[in-house]
């Protein structure tokens, strides 16, 4: 993981060169940093949240899904949860890992995992696929739903 660019779009060859087996497709690496750390002297679990987070945006905007310009579709979170595994703390190198599981006409279940010497977080979200006007759901593309299917291993739900 070591050789790996800082805060930069990796892709499944990337992840599988360092290292990460599994479904996994799409993320980035990145550092702990000491505004991550609670009082307890490790990760609040907000920060990855947030990791989570910098990973989705990233992923929408790699695969066209949106460029956050004006006219562009609205991708809303409709829920989102996370669970801990092992406790990281201020310096440690992380991978977070992410991709779409399934999908519907409209929304898609996306999952995420933080991996630092073994897995120390996963989450999973709902998205939901609006117009431009932030309330009318919007059909997901084919060409989407064949990438889900394709790159992720996605299937319909």
């Amino acid at each position: 993981m070591n050789d790996l660019p800082y805060l930069t779009p990796l892709d499944a060859n990337d992840l599988r060169q360092a290292g990460v087996e599994g479904p996994w497709v799409f993320g980035y690496r990145d550092r702990v940093r000491f505004s991550e750390i609670d009082a307890l002297n490790h990760v609040n679990n907000t920060a990855y949240l947030r990791w989570f987070e910098i990973a989705r945006v990233r992923y929408f905007v790699a695969w066209g899904m949106t460029q956050y310009a004006p006219n562009d579709p609205q991708l809303v979170m409709k829920s989102q949860s996370a669970g801990y595994h092992a406790p990281m703390f201020m310096d440690e190198d992380y991978l977070i890992v992410c991709r779409t599981r399934s999908f519907r006409n409209t929304s898609f279940l996306m999952d995420y995992a933080c991996i630092s010497n073994g897995l120390r977080a996963t989450g999973e979200a709902v998205l939901v696929m609006l117009e431009a006007d932030g309330k009318t759901k919007r059909t997901l593309p084919d060409s989407l739903k064949q990438r889900f299917v394709e790159v992720d291993g996605a299937t319909p739900a």
